[in-house]
């Protein structure tokens, strides 16, 4: 929770982190997006994690799913397939876990045993069944709305040895699409992009992955228009 909401206070946004069942009424209606992170899981946060989405869904707002090592038990899958089934604005995870989403079949956890284009079939499987953007990180990032594709090849290697950036990631898409509701897909590839691109910046400062997560964060903060345009390289497939 930790570098989520660092990350989203360095792009701009507010975030507030929210477990219990009884906060969701009056918290949910005041959000403009809503991000769900299946990381921590236990039963009793899954009712308020279905709750907030549903009602996300009857507000006609935008919500996001980071199915954490949606194939690493079965108690997870079936918590993360419950959760597609209301529908997320956006699917974002490793290949492992799209792959598991996808055949609804156990796999490998957190570390991803497949790359994003390993996962592009179940990805777009995935996206033409729930309806959702899917969003496949990885050594280039794959974004699909089950026809269009497009790739996001910012970032460098050693952000994989920081804990949670993928679940920071997933909550940046969230602020970019609660900015461009009707444009997800191209919100989405935006959000990876730009968070990859301070990656990028953070690494230049960088001594390891310690300072990667402090200089990734400041990187994102100061972030201009410029240096983003110069860097960026997002296209289709």
């Amino acid at each position: 929770m930790d570098i989520v909401a660092n990350t989203l206070l360095a792009a701009g946004a507010s975030p507030a982190m929210i477990h219990s069942l009884a906060e969701i009424p009056d918290f949910t209606p005041q959000a403009q997006a809503l991000c769900v992170n299946v990381g921590t899981l236990s039963p009793s946060w899954v009712p308020a994690m279905k709750s907030a989405a549903e009602l996300m869904v009857k507000l006609g707002k935008p919500w996001v799913l980071d199915p954490v090592a949606a194939g690493a038990s079965g108690f997870r899958l079936n918590a993360c397939l419950a959760l597609v089934g209301v529908k997320p604005t956006v699917i974002r995870g490793n290949g492992s876990e799209i792959i598991a989403l996808s055949r609804a079949s156990l796999v490998k956890g957190v570390d991803s045993a497949h790359g994003s284009m390993d996962a592009l079939e179940a990805a777009k499987s995935l996206a033409r069944a729930s309806g959702s953007i899917v969003a496949v990180s990885g050594a280039v990032d794959v974004v699909t709305d089950g026809n269009r594709v497009v790739a996001a090849h910012n970032g460098v290697p050693m952000m994989q040895k920081i804990t949670a950036t993928g679940c920071a990631v997933t909550a940046l898409i969230a602020a970019f699409v609660a900015l461009d509701p009707s444009h997800p897909l191209e919100a989405t590839a935006s959000a990876l992009s730009v968070f990859c691109i301070a990656g990028e910046l953070g690494m230049d400062l960088a001594k390891g992955p310690a300072s990667l997560r402090m200089h990734l964060i400041d990187s994102l903060y100061g972030l201009d228009e410029a240096a983003l345009l110069s860097r960026v390289r997002i296209t289709d497939l």
